[in-house]
């Protein structure tokens, strides 16, 4: 440990002499989540998980003062791109840190390339009432207007997926910013010019409320009353895992969500994959599925592998690079050795209302042998988003990434494809399932 004034920065020095990657490594996700306002005080560790394999042995989380979390012990690497710390947190605390910082950069990767530096803002739920934000000058809103908009030039990288007129944009809503005179107001205005580029993955804080601009309207292609009249013996087996199985011997797992908040849930679905090793074919239902953590969904979609596999890339915004971006980082799904293996016919039943991490999900399924992706096509939503200070109270989060399919392109606002589309009406799934009875057709005639 090294203590500067009231700072702290914890670090592990590591001395390497290797070559320099062409790809620093960067954080792709953290828990709690970067952003959260209401995180349990209840919960005893942080995870930070990089987009590539790490050198193990180092690391270095700064920051110091009231809002640097109580660490308890070391931390340690849960596996090769996971670094965990036990932490004990207080109800209603905004919590600060860096993973990397200026003065300690020992997160590298497994080549000895220092990760970029993360910073990473949270609140605990509960506590004392907040005091009222303090009110917002001119000048405030001045610098933070400047700040957004450098922001979305420099770092938003779905600037120009739309075609938006930046400057009108700007333009049209930069009165009420500049009025604003709180950091609630000011958000709000700022919300309603972000509301434009309709991103589920851009949001903003404002004194620990979160204010999103966009909120998506889909049509679900399943129906979960219908599923439990039409699955055999369909048992949920905890809050995000239910399976059952068909005539046949026929298995069906259903999993609805990838968070993190549900790691021990998941461990259902492994249990499930054991109990069904021996089945003729396997359905995977994740329709009502809107993503959470990727490196859940890898450890299931390892479990359908034998050797490491492609599934996506992706790139990050850089104003500093004359594409605008850096150069394409490839995502490879890994055979889970340390779980149950099925290596019979699978069916993915998929939809509208997947994106985030579970289309990351779809694109591993894709790579599975002898597996068919069934339904309807995903929503098209992947950001990787970063925070941005806006001044007193306000902070936005923007994507920094784009998502690509193993070919190079770009899934965002247009989803990913299934290899059988399966196309239902409103009202059709209030009584049916068609697209699970045509996953059962597909899997009985194989």
């Amino acid at each position: 440990m090294r203590f500067s004034g009231r700072g702290l920065v914890w670090f592990f020095m590591v001395l390497l002499v290797v070559p320099v990657l062409a790809v620093p490594p960067r954080v792709i996700e953290t828990v709690p989540a970067n952003g959260d306002r209401n995180v349990d005080p209840k919960v005893t560790e942080m995870r930070f998980v990089f987009d590539q394999d790490m050198a193990t042995r180092g690391y270095s989380i700064c920051g110091g003062g009231a809002n640097f979390p109580k660490v308890v012990g070391r931390p340690r690497w849960a596996d090769r791109r996971t670094l965990v710390a036990r932490v004990t947190f207080v109800p209603g605390h905004e919590y600060r840190l860096s993973v990397n910082c200026a003065s300690a950069k020992n997160c590298r990767s497994s080549r000895g390339e220092p990760a970029v530096p993360y910073p990473v803002t949270f609140r605990t739920a509960g506590g004392e009432p907040r005091a009222p934000s303090p009110r917002r000058t001119p000048q405030e809103n001045a610098q933070a207007i400047r700040a957004l908009r450098a922001a979305i030039d420099e770092r938003y990288s779905y600037r120009d997926l739309r075609g938006l007129d930046w400057d009108e944009l700007f333009a049209g809503h930069r009165g009420a910013m500049q009025q604003a005179t709180t950091g609630a107001a000011f958000a709000q205005a700022a919300a309603e010019l972000l509301a434009h580029a309709r991103d589920m993955h851009i949001w903003l804080d404002a004194d620990g409320d979160q204010i999103h601009p966009f909120r998506r309207e889909i049509t679900p292609n399943y129906n979960r009353a219908v599923l439990e009249k039409v699955v055999p013996d369909l048992r949920q087996r905890s809050a995000v895992v239910y399976t059952g199985q068909f005539e046949g011997g026929i298995g069906y797992i259903l999993i609805t969500s990838w968070s993190r908040d549900h790691t021990e849930a998941l461990e259902q679905a492994y249990v499930a994959v054991w109990e069904l090793s021996g089945a003729p074919g396997l359905i995977v239902d994740v329709r009502p599925n809107g993503g959470g953590a990727e490196p859940l969904a890898q450890d299931f979609a390892g479990c359908f592998v034998d050797r490491p596999v492609t599934y996506a890339r992706h790139v990050y915004r850089s104003a500093d690079e004359a594409s605008g971006f850096t150069k394409s980082h490839e995502r490879v799904l890994e055979p889970n050795k340390r779980r149950p293996k099925y290596r019979g016919k699978v069916v993915v039943l998929m939809g509208p209302a997947n994106m985030s991490s579970c289309e990351a999900f779809l694109l591993m399924m894709k790579q599975v042998p002898d597996c068919t992706l069934l339904g309807g096509t995903s929503y098209g939503s992947s950001g990787n988003p970063k925070p941005t200070d806006l001044g007193p109270g306000v902070t936005v989060y923007l994507p920094s990434w784009k998502a690509l399919r193993p070919d190079g392109t770009c899934f965002e606002g247009q989803g990913i494809a299934p290899d059988i589309p399966i196309n239902t009406t409103t009202r059709e799934p209030e009584s049916a399932d068609p697209v699970l009875q045509a996953g059962l057709t597909l899997l009985r005639r194989r």
